[in-house]
């Protein structure tokens, strides 16, 4: 029979989805680790929509979708040539891209609304990953995997260490933590 200490058991963590469940045992040093990948995406995020923000030239995505998509040749290249030709979309796109890896750069950084950073980022990588289209050693490739940091660093609740979120969730209201009041903030916090 094995024993377990506290530290053990409190390293655990299990997922059942469809009837498949995983278990697994974090070593202590992956906090670090975990901290170390959403300041790394948050450094990136932050200092690609700045050199878009304060670039020579006001950022336009026009050029990009309608010249560099089309020449990936990924499987949504009709999406993106509408976008790039839709005035509306390309609109909002200018705004929405480097505003929004600002934002999503800041909250990892500080570790606030780590999660609904952290679910943005990984739509916009995955965005990113069919516009870019680049599978010649295969359907990995980076925007892939920063898709991949940016769901790890929501799943294990990256803004809880040395983030703000730790801090939002205790917050008391009529002493009781915010967290335990609004559940669902689970979603967007951690």
């Amino acid at each position: 029979m094995t024993t377990t200490t506290p530290q053990q058991e409190t390293n655990v963590f299990e997922s059942n989805i469809a009837g498949f469940t995983v278990r697994g045992r974090a070593h202590s040093l992956s906090a670090w680790f975990v901290l170390a990948l959403r300041l790394m995406m948050g450094f990136a995020f932050l200092y690609a929509g700045l050199s878009k923000l304060l670039g020579p030239e006001p950022f336009s995505a026009q050029g990009y979708l309608l010249g560099a998509v089309p020449a990936n040749g990924g499987p949504l290249v009709d999406l993106f040539v509408w976008m790039g030709e839709t005035g509306w979309m390309l609109a909002i796109l200018d705004v929405a891209v480097p505003f929004g890896q600002v934002a999503i750069g800041l909250a990892l950084i500080v570790g606030a609304f780590t999660r609904l950073a952290a679910f943005f980022g990984a739509f916009m990588m995955a965005t990113f990953y069919f516009a870019n289209w680049d599978v010649a050693h295969g359907l990995i490739n980076g925007d892939f995997a920063y898709m991949l940091v940016f769901l790890a660093v929501a799943a294990f609740g990256a803004g809880r260490i040395l983030g703000l979120d730790a801090i939002i969730e205790r917050y008391e209201i009529d002493g009781t933590s915010l967290i335990e009041k609004y559940p669902k903030l689970d979603y967007v916090l951690g």
